[in-house]
């Protein structure tokens, strides 16, 4: 794989994902440093209410320009932990063969079901009005041998695929 502005310009794709990268790496400096920041403004002003619902606009008062959005991780997330060629994690191995390290005994095996329902995840990260987002990709969905002699699982990539071309499709990102 190419780095720089070279391998970016032969991948968009790879492009988009690292502009998302750099939103939440922001927006994650954002989150932390505004609270821990000392300013009258902060200590004038009442606290922002949210209504019913979270939105972008919700943090315009408080930062004009400020970049929401959200992270997640594959393990976390995906689920479909033994489905369409995906081989075991460290994870899957680990949560399954010492339950009992786990506070609630859970594990990824079905987690949100990101999996299947990315589609509606991604509904939700434009209704809400999210600039960004960045996700993980699991490795052993991937290389399901843990290495790429041992083959690249093609539905894995398919998967991958799909979740940015809808994130894409659904256009997160400001103009």
């Amino acid at each position: 794989m190419q780095h720089g502005r070279k391998g970016t310009q032969k991948h968009p794709q790879l492009a988009m994902a690292m502009q998302y990268q750099r939103s939440l790496l922001l927006c994650v400096v954002l989150l932390i440093g505004f609270p821990l920041t000392k300013s009258k403004a902060v200590d004038v002003e009442p606290p922002v209410e949210c209504d019913d619902l979270l939105h972008r606009e919700s943090f315009d008062s408080l930062e004009p320009g400020f970049l929401l959005g959200a992270g997640t991780s594959s393990y976390q997330v995906e689920g479909a932990w033994n489905q369409s060629g995906r081989g075991p994690s460290i994870w899957d191995n680990y949560t399954h063969q010492y339950p009992e390290r786990i506070i609630d005994r859970n594990n990824g095996d079905i987690a949100i079901d990101q999996y299947h329902r990315y589609q509606e995840d991604v509904d939700l990260i434009k209704n809400i009005g999210m600039d960004s987002y960045r996700f993980s990709i699991s490795w052993s969905r991937l290389l399901p041998n843990g290495k790429l002699c041992g083959g690249v699982n093609m539905e894995g990539i398919k998967y991958y695929n799909n979740l940015i071309d809808e994130l894409l499709h659904n256009d997160p990102v400001p103009k």
